[in-house]
Protein backbone atom coordinates (compact mmCIF):
# COMPACT_ATOMS: atom_id res chain seq x y z
CA UNK A 1 0.00 0.00 0.00
CA UNK A 2 1.13 3.81 -0.84
CA UNK A 3 1.99 6.00 2.03
CA UNK A 4 -0.20 8.87 1.91
CA UNK A 5 2.98 11.35 1.18
CA UNK A 6 4.91 9.38 -1.17
CA UNK A 7 4.41 10.75 -4.54
CA UNK A 8 2.84 7.98 -6.83
CA UNK A 9 5.36 6.43 -9.37
CA UNK A 10 4.40 6.63 -12.96
CA UNK A 11 5.92 4.08 -15.78
CA UNK A 12 6.22 6.82 -19.07
CA UNK A 13 6.26 4.66 -22.76
CA UNK A 14 7.53 6.89 -25.15
CA UNK A 15 7.45 5.35 -29.00
CA UNK A 16 10.71 5.61 -30.85
CA UNK A 17 9.41 8.59 -33.12
CA UNK A 18 9.18 11.19 -30.31
CA UNK A 19 12.30 9.31 -28.46
CA UNK A 20 14.50 10.89 -31.24
CA UNK A 21 13.70 14.18 -30.02
CA UNK A 22 13.56 17.63 -32.22
CA UNK A 23 15.68 20.34 -32.14
CA UNK A 24 14.70 23.81 -31.76
CA UNK A 25 16.19 26.94 -31.40
CA UNK A 26 12.66 28.96 -31.28
CA UNK A 27 10.21 29.20 -28.61
CA UNK A 28 6.80 31.18 -29.34
CA UNK A 29 4.58 31.15 -25.50
CA UNK A 30 1.25 32.52 -25.91
CA UNK A 31 -1.77 32.28 -23.00
CA UNK A 32 -5.19 33.29 -22.25
CA UNK A 33 -6.62 32.50 -18.80
CA UNK A 34 -7.15 28.76 -18.99
CA UNK A 35 -4.31 27.45 -20.83
CA UNK A 36 -0.63 28.44 -22.25
CA UNK A 37 0.62 27.29 -25.70
CA UNK A 38 3.56 26.93 -25.65
CA UNK A 39 5.58 26.33 -29.22
CA UNK A 40 8.86 25.03 -30.97
CA UNK A 41 10.48 25.71 -33.92
CA UNK A 42 13.30 26.15 -35.67
CA UNK A 43 14.99 28.53 -37.71
CA UNK A 44 18.41 28.41 -39.78
CA UNK A 45 20.86 30.69 -40.51
CA UNK A 46 20.60 32.67 -44.55
CA UNK A 47 16.42 30.59 -44.54
CA UNK A 48 13.93 33.47 -44.18
CA UNK A 49 10.77 31.46 -42.47
CA UNK A 50 10.78 29.74 -39.28
CA UNK A 51 9.15 26.60 -38.97
CA UNK A 52 7.20 25.31 -35.60
CA UNK A 53 7.69 21.38 -35.04
CA UNK A 54 5.87 21.14 -31.93
CA UNK A 55 3.10 22.73 -29.47
CA UNK A 56 2.36 21.49 -26.14
CA UNK A 57 -0.79 22.90 -24.89
CA UNK A 58 -1.11 23.08 -20.61
CA UNK A 59 -3.11 24.68 -17.93
CA UNK A 60 -1.52 27.83 -16.15
CA UNK A 61 -0.34 25.21 -12.90
CA UNK A 62 1.38 22.93 -15.57
CA UNK A 63 3.21 25.41 -17.36
CA UNK A 64 4.56 27.23 -13.75
CA UNK A 65 5.34 23.19 -12.92
CA UNK A 66 7.24 23.60 -15.92
CA UNK A 67 9.07 26.78 -15.14
CA UNK A 68 10.16 25.38 -11.76
CA UNK A 69 11.09 22.36 -13.08
CA UNK A 70 13.20 24.26 -15.62
CA UNK A 71 14.92 26.52 -13.20
CA UNK A 72 15.80 23.47 -10.66
CA UNK A 73 17.51 21.65 -13.93
CA UNK A 74 19.41 24.66 -15.21
CA UNK A 75 20.28 25.23 -11.41
CA UNK A 76 21.94 21.69 -11.32
CA UNK A 77 23.65 22.16 -14.52
CA UNK A 78 25.24 25.64 -13.97
CA UNK A 79 26.53 23.64 -10.75
CA UNK A 80 28.46 21.22 -12.71
CA UNK A 81 29.32 23.09 -15.90
CA UNK A 82 29.62 26.15 -14.92
CA UNK A 83 27.21 29.35 -15.88
CA UNK A 84 25.11 29.37 -19.29
CA UNK A 85 25.78 32.43 -21.01
CA UNK A 86 23.64 34.11 -23.17
CA UNK A 87 25.18 35.76 -26.25
CA UNK A 88 23.63 39.56 -26.41
CA UNK A 89 22.98 39.26 -22.63
CA UNK A 90 25.46 40.66 -19.61
CA UNK A 91 26.08 39.24 -16.33
CA UNK A 92 27.89 42.17 -15.19
CA UNK A 93 26.07 44.54 -12.39
CA UNK A 94 28.30 46.98 -12.51
CA UNK A 95 28.40 49.98 -10.24
CA UNK A 96 25.54 51.62 -12.02
CA UNK A 97 27.63 53.12 -15.22
CA UNK A 98 29.22 51.54 -18.59
CA UNK A 99 32.45 51.93 -20.22
CA UNK A 100 32.15 53.19 -23.83
CA UNK A 101 34.36 50.83 -25.96
CA UNK A 102 36.84 52.97 -27.79
CA UNK A 103 36.27 51.38 -31.27
CA UNK A 104 32.47 52.80 -31.29
CA UNK A 105 33.09 56.05 -29.70
CA UNK A 106 32.52 58.99 -32.77
CA UNK A 107 34.23 62.38 -32.16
Amino acid sequence: MNQPNQPQQINLKIDEKVGEGVYANLFVINHNPSEFVLDFGRILPGVPDAKIYSRVVCTPQHAKQLLQALEKNIENFENVFGEIRIQGQTTDKGVGFKMDNPAETKH
